[in-house]
């Protein structure tokens, strides 16, 4: 993990992410994708993190999470891509490296980015041009935070706290669209 061990502190905010080597596919089939997910649950609360937003795509993945704990947010994701390796491995007969270099991370230091960070999770699928309406993808949760369902990895606070209904995140991605095909979007999350 890059950076500095004294910026994992308890209550902050980061923006975790990586990318399959030579861009392979991280995610070949429904069931990769599944036990990546589940592996993450099974050890959300030993590691004491909460999930806002998340994406897994087919070559990379992307979580906002706030280390509620001691233990730097990252470990989590250190025992979820050795094991996730070892499967993927095991499964499809190959050796070596599955991700492209360490797991990647930025500390979202401004709240105003945070509702920004989930709209642009939530919005690649679409993006690459893999399904016509984000709602269509189920590997993410931005059907929780619309209210279509449930799921134990999402802490609603964010929503609860930023919006008084759920359709009114829907609307926001739909402005977020706009901004984009505008490019009035400036990615300016992490200053």
């Amino acid at each position: 993990m890059r950076g500095r061990k004294e910026e994992f502190i308890k209550e902050q905010y980061f923006h975790i992410y990586n990318r399959s080597i030579a861009d392979i596919m991280l995610f070949i089939n429904d069931e990769d994708y599944i036990y990546f997910l589940n592996n993450l649950k099974t050890n959300i609360d030993k590691y004491q993190v909460s999930v806002f937003a998340y994406c897994l795509m087919p070559n990379h993945f992307h979580f906002l999470l706030r280390q509620n704990g001691d233990k730097p947010v990252y470990q989590i994701f250190n025992d979820l891509n050795n094991s996730y390796v070892q499967y993927f491995n095991k499964k499809y007969s190959r050796k070596g490296y599955v991700y492209q270099g360490s797991l990647q991370h930025k500390r979202v230091r401004k709240e105003r980015y945070l509702i920004a960070l989930c709209q642009y999770i939530h919005y690649k699928p679409k993006e690459a041009g893999l399904v016509n309406n984000i709602s269509e993808w189920k590997y993410s949760n931005y059907l929780e935070w619309i209210g279509k369902r449930k799921e134990s990895l999402f802490n609603d606070e964010l929503l609860k706290t930023f919006f008084v209904r759920c359709e009114l995140y829907r609307q926001r991605i739909k402005e977020y669209e706009i901004f984009l095909k505008n490019n009035e979007f400036t990615e300016l999350l992490f200053d």
